[in-house]
């Protein structure tokens, strides 16, 4: 199993080292425009192997996607940051040139990859890459809802004061600060509805806190964060790597479901050997489609800014 990671910032590295110390890839490569960049990343995760006790095979590549040919799966970090008071949206006419780029050139090598990504505006950059390559909408994945799920549980838990593992939750919707849709009625605490621990006042605050939950650390880091999106995406590698069926909510493209179609927006969906093998339909009250709806429309707007 191979896997490229295009963009050797804090964000791929920390999924090229999440991926390694897994040990369910034979080999990570990482991509970086910036001389030698990619290729110290490299170097310095490989020197962690004998501590870390993986086989997983890392190497860098200076721009040279010749590099990353059969290539399994394939994420896209690669594209400017945000800066404090930045919104995604701001990012989409640096990024959008950057990605139909790189996803060209991933696929010129790669025919048969998965390609997982991370780009902000992230649901439109996956639009994007649908409308560069024409692949199969199942082999082209958007990875926010993912990391927007794992803050939301992350503060779900801090609300309950319980383990992260005892909680499950889901956001579906756009990834972005007035976008996303935390689905607080659906969520649990060892299937026990949260709803019967937490007032709505509560609840309404966890909501609060996981839409601005990337503001909020970019605030903190001067710049986004790195570690949870990491993470996630080496999950969502991971789940497609080993065929696991695990159902993540990923932005894909729609054609009808949920009433939506010709956009990429998060919903559930089960993540296996061949990428998005299946669309999970929920079933939402009127105050959750509305909110969708209205989600759809910020994305739909986005993307006419391509």
């Amino acid at each position: 199993m191979k896997i490229t990671v295009v963009g050797a910032g804090a964000v791929g590295a920390s999924c090229a080292e999440y991926i390694a110390i897994k040990n369910f890839a034979s080999e990570v490569v990482i991509l970086d425009i910036k001389e030698g960049y990619a290729e110290g990343k490299a170097m310095d995760l490989m020197q962690t192997a004998s501590l870390n006790g993986f086989d997983t095979k890392i190497t860098g590549s200076t721009n040279d996607y010749a590099k990353t040919a059969n290539s399994d799966i394939a994420v896209i970090t690669s594209g400017v940051p945000r800066k404090p008071g930045m919104t995604r949206e701001e990012l989409i006419g640096i990024n959008a040139g950057i990605v139909k780029d790189v996803s060209s050139n991933l696929v010129k090598h790669s025919p048969d990859v998965t390609l997982i990504v991370v780009s902000n505006p992230m649901d439109t950059m996956t639009y994007l890459a649908h409308q560069t390559l024409h692949l199969p909408k199942h082999k082209i994945i958007g990875m926010g809802g993912a990391l927007d799920s794992a803050r939301f549980k992350y503060r779900l838990a801090e609300a309950l004061e319980c383990p992260a593992s005892d909680v499950d939750g889901l956001v579906i919707g756009g990834h972005s600060d007035t976008g996303m849709l935390p689905l607080t009625r659906l969520a649990t605490r060892n299937s026990v509805r949260v709803t019967e621990f937490l007032s709505e006042d509560r609840l309404d605050q966890v909501k609060e806190d996981t839409k601005v939950g990337g503001a909020t650390l970019t605030k903190l880091l001067g710049t986004s964060a790195w570690y949870a999106p990491g993470a996630a995406v080496s999950a969502i590698v991971q789940a497609i790597a080993c065929d696991q069926k695990k159902m993540f909510p990923c932005s894909t493209l729609l054609d009808g479901e949920y009433g939506l179609k010709d956009l990429c927006i998060g919903v559930p969906v089960i993540i296996g050997k061949n990428g998005i093998e299946k669309i999970v339909e929920l079933d939402l009250n009127d105050a959750e489609k509305a909110k969708l709806q209205e989600s759809a429309e910020g994305v739909k707007k986005t993307n006419g800014l391509l």
